[in-house]
């Protein structure tokens, strides 16, 4: 009987980690909107963002500070800190992809989520920020 009991015990166990786990993998991503609808960004590698950027016709919003701003952005990018981003989200157009980026990745995703629970339905939150896309070696005003 000491190993069923063990074997329920792990379970528990086990099942315990994987609710933790779904909660760090980015199921808070969907949100319920203004409307109570549930949607959500979607996260892209800096390859697939590069992609976005290139098409054309893509807001790139850089939500870190202004200095960090000032020393490197993706051309074209506009500068809201994630920080005020609630109160000028008029400045971010609702017909448009919008492809949101900071340092590493990690403003982003608070940002994204912003626009998402604002109503927004086609944001973009690049992986790994403006770090990972200078290194991949793609171009940035300095």
């Amino acid at each position: 009987m000491s190993i069923l009991s063990n074997n329920i015990t792990m379970l528990v166990i086990l099942l315990v980690i994987a609710c933790i786990a779904l909660g760090f993998i980015g199921y808070d991503k969907f949100a319920p909107n203004q409307n109570g609808t549930d949607v959500s960004y979607t996260d892209v590698s800096v390859h697939e963002a590069k992609d976005i950027f290139d098409k054309g016709d893509v807001f790139l919003l850089d939500v870190r500070t202004e200095s960090e701003f000032n020393s490197g952005h993706l051309e074209g990018a506009v500068n809201i800190e994630v920080s005020q981003l609630g109160t000028r989200l008029n400045e971010a157009p609702a017909d448009k992809v919008i492809l949101v980026y900071c340092r590493t990745g990690v403003r982003s995703v608070r940002a994204s989520k912003t626009l998402v629970n604002a109503g927004y339905t086609d944001v973009y939150n690049m992986k790994g920020g403006i770090m990972a896309w200078m290194s991949a070696g793609y171009p940035y005003v300095s």
